[in-house]
């Protein structure tokens, strides 16, 4: 039984005749030490699919769900209070800006200890034990004098180990870490993503890392899923996603990356921009910016189908040669 396992999610905003579906019919499953990478522009609904998830969407979002389960129980029917004792315990996550996620009125102490109070049973001196081995769990220097430290005395590195920190506090099952990068300079991104890594490892916890960035999960996920506009567009083991894309998207996007274009003149782009309220096409909401795009794909849309241990959600899958099967 995977932990947790999402069938056709979807996620509304808007009333009337008109509502916007920023995630639409998703399938996701991860298992309990597993590294899942969610990769996709901005816009794709990477991280509304993740706060779906947690709850986290107000109205007037609306979500629905076939099955959403977290170690076989019902997240969906789940009361508010049992959901409490699960979001931030069991299941955790490291959300995209540190800076405006950690409180500036309070000190990294006490936003630490709240974290504790609230999902363990540590009280008195025992609770400051407590933050203190987190922080020193996620090799913050000097880590005593930084439990008195507020967020704005802080670097960016710091900072998102600190949120770090306050996500594996109560040791949780499954760390969501969103674009757990961002902002942040080249050698720091690397010691975040190797401290992720290693937390990870240590604890035996699953792990889903949403990113824009194919590079960043391509040495540590052992699955991809690939998002477009809202919608699961390819999931595959990442070695072979990484070898053989079956998507014209997945296929943009490795082609983006600035080691593919190596001796050329220009970087490699994908044309247009991933479509909002008003500009969904009919058929396929990739065939205005596709290069493969046909009549079936302007007026119909793809369902997802299996290819070779692969899910694709398209009408020419591209073959292990990167052609599309209609050629």
């Amino acid at each position: 039984m995977s932990l947790l396992d999402i069938r056709k999610l979807n996620v509304t905003f808007g009333h009337g005749s008109n509502p916007f579906r920023a995630v639409s019919g998703l399938d996701l499953s991860i298992n309990s030490g597993e590294i899942l990478g969610i990769v996709g522009e901005s816009g794709s609904g990477k991280s509304v699919t993740m706060l779906a998830m947690m709850g986290l969407i107000d109205a007037p979002g609306i979500v629905t769900a076939e099955n959403l389960s977290f170690a076989g129980q019902d997240l969906i029917g789940m009361k508010p209070a049992q959901k409490r004792q699960i979001i931030g315990r069991d299941i955790a996550m490291i959300f995209q800006d540190a800076l405006t996620s950690l409180n500036p009125a309070y000190t990294v102490g006490d936003q630490l200890i709240e974290t504790l109070k609230q999902h363990t049973p540590l009280r008195g001196a025992a609770l400051k034990a407590r933050a203190l081995e987190l922080l020193e769990q996620v090799e913050i220097p000097d880590a005593k004098s930084r439990l008195n430290a507020y967020p704005h005395q802080l670097s960016g590195g710091m900072s998102q180990r600190v949120m770090i920190a306050m996500a594996i506090a109560c040791k949780p099952k499954l760390l969501i870490a969103d674009e757990p990068t961002t902002a942040l300079d080249v050698t720091v991104q690397a010691q975040i993503m190797e401290l992720l890594v290693n937390l990870q490892k240590q604890n035996d916890m699953a792990l889903i890392l949403i990113t824009h960035d194919l590079a960043v999960v391509a040495e540590i996920a052992q699955k991809m899923v690939v998002m477009y506009a809202g919608e699961v567009v390819e999931t595959s083991a990442t070695d072979t996603l990484f070898a053989t894309p079956r998507h014209p998207y997945t296929q943009a996007l490795l082609s983006s990356i600035p080691e593919h274009s190596k001796g050329a003149r220009r970087l490699n782009t994908l044309a247009g921009v991933v479509p909002g309220q008003y500009d969904r096409p009919t058929g396929c909401l990739l065939s205005p910016r596709c290069l493969y795009a046909n009549a079936q794909c302007a007026s119909q849309h793809p369902p997802i189908i299996p290819i070779a241990g692969t899910s694709v959600r398209c009408f020419t899958p591209l073959d292990s040669n990167g052609i599309p099967s209609h050629e």
